[in-house]
């Protein structure tokens, strides 16, 4: 929710997300001002080329990129909180499409980053998720106790910042991450969600065709 107060070209106010976080802005109307595209806020550090990680899941078994499980595959990572309603909607849509486009080549790992004060409750409330949506992906507890986006951006020290939960990382059968893809237009957003569909599926059938390199 957004409050503020218009004077002239100038809008100021607070900005509040969940019950949790509020933040103050100050907007100035510039009639040229074009959004930048979602796919150019997130991006790689220099000097790296892919993803790295290793995260707990629901049973406590450490899941890492690395597993052969997700070599020579198509890996769709989402960065998401249980507590965020863009991520609700994201992760429908990616159970949705790993149930209609079911290929052993494609696979899809969350890493949750949870407000929920103790790992035992934070994994509760990821389990409850996947009943809810009937998520058949591993889900991974990457930080519990905040969501800060600045100290999960220290568990991913290889991308430049995490601006938006969400935040969905594309990565080839080489393991090279292809696209980042930063928030979620959802189905609200009409003609967007349309448009990002078709980005995703055309995305993403055209790295199942891929051979790896390495």
């Amino acid at each position: 929710m957004f409050t503020g107060k218009l004077t002239d070209s100038v809008l100021e106010g607070t900005f509040y997300s969940g019950n949790h976080f509020k933040e103050p802005f100050l907007a100035k109307r510039n009639e040229s001002y074009e959004l930048p595209a979602d796919t150019t806020l997130t991006y790689l550090n220099e000097g790296y080329k892919k993803l790295d990680f290793s995260f707990p899941d629901v049973n406590n078994k450490t899941i890492s990129l690395s597993d052969k499980v997700y070599q020579n595959k198509v890996v769709i990572v989402q960065i998401m909180g249980t507590w965020c309603p863009n991520c609700l909607d994201e992760t429908k849509f990616l159970t949705q499409f790993l149930k209609d486009n079911k290929n052993e080549d494609l696979k899809i790992i969350s890493l949750a980053f949870e407000y929920a004060k103790t790992k035992e409750s934070a994994f509760n409330k990821i389990k409850r998720l996947k009943e809810k949506i009937g998520v058949e992906y591993p889900i991974l507890l990457a930080q519990y106790g905040n969501s800060s986006k600045q100290k999960a951006q220290q568990k991913l020290p290889m991308l430049n910042h995490i601006l938006s939960y969400p935040t969905t990382i594309l990565i080839d059968r080489s393991g090279n991450v292809r696209k980042i893809h930063t928030g979620f237009n959802g189905p609200a957003t009409g003609e967007k969600y349309t448009e990002f569909k078709t980005d995703f599926t055309q995305t993403i059938n055209s790295l199942l065709k891929e051979k790896s390199t390495k």
